[in-house]
């Protein structure tokens, strides 16, 4: 690798298992020390511990204020002073909006939306204190587009897209830089439905430009030029990958469509 994070410190949630895990192992090959952060106790040691040296685990539960200060506190105790947060823990939920109780919307928002939020303003005074970093928030093309039975879901990463443009805004005199990565489908356990939800993805991705599913390795790779001095120039901005996907559609029979 060619350390293009040597220096930094990042605090990455969800970082247990998926996305998050990749970023944290691509983020540390790149020269950076990471906090994998999570509330899978287990899977999250087991991957900071598998990294080595330049990683730490941190229980953390991110609608919670008290985890969020005293995990960015252990950053910088152990790791140094902090550059980089990268707010990619989430849930999903499945349901039509009528259908949808109170209970199941706000656990959704409580952890990708407050937990964006709570994210941002505890690491900010630590960021601003080091000179300025950089703050990925990872949302989906859910909020970029309506889609039935995602309300919950699709209403938080319309909110992380707003947080992310008003972050970037208010902290730029302060060296922070603030923008969205924005995923289409990525092959991680959280993209599969749970039980008695049948999607035919299959059919889903058959006609996208790029008719597969994003990889973890792929997306992380997107937060890692976010994350990077590489973008220093980058603040407000919306990373989009999806290989196409909201792009638009090929339609069979018509020209350019490659069967």
């Amino acid at each position: 690798m060619s350390g293009r994070l040597e220096g930094k410190v990042a605090i990455i949630t969800g970082a247990a298992r998926g996305q998050g895990e990749a970023e944290a192992r691509l983020f540390a090959a790149e020269g950076a020390r990471v906090v994998v952060a999570d509330v899978l106790d287990d899977a999250g040691r087991a991957v900071a511990e598998s990294i080595g040296d330049a990683a730490s685990f941190e229980h953390l539960d991110v609608s919670s204020e008290a985890d969020w200060a005293r995990v960015v506190r252990a950053a910088v105790d152990h790791a140094g002073p902090l550059t980089t947060l990268v707010n990619n823990a989430g849930v999903v939920g499945y349901s039509a909006f009528e259908e949808t109780s109170l209970d199941d919307y706000m656990r959704v928002i409580q952890v990708n939306q407050v937990g964006t939020f709570l994210g941002m303003r505890t690491a900010i005074p630590e960021l601003s204190a080091s000179g300025g970093g950089s703050i990925v928030n990872v949302a989906s093309i859910e909020g970029l587009r309506g889609s039935n039975g995602l309300v919950a879901y699709g209403s938080s990463k319309w909110a992380i897209r707003g947080l992310s443009k008003i972050g970037a805004v208010e902290l730029a005199r302060r060296g922070i830089r603030v923008n969205t990565l924005i995923p289409g489908s990525v092959d991680t356990l959280m993209a599969k439905p749970p039980d008695g939800i049948e999607i035919d993805f299959e059919a889903l991705l058959a006609n996208l430009p790029i008719p597969r599913p994003g990889r973890a390795d792929e997306l992380a790779q997107a937060a890692l030029y976010l994350a990077s001095d590489e973008s220093s120039y980058v603040s407000g901005s919306e990373l989009v990958v999806d290989g196409a996907w909201t792009a638009g559609s090929l339609t069979p029979g018509m020209p350019g469509h490659d069967v």
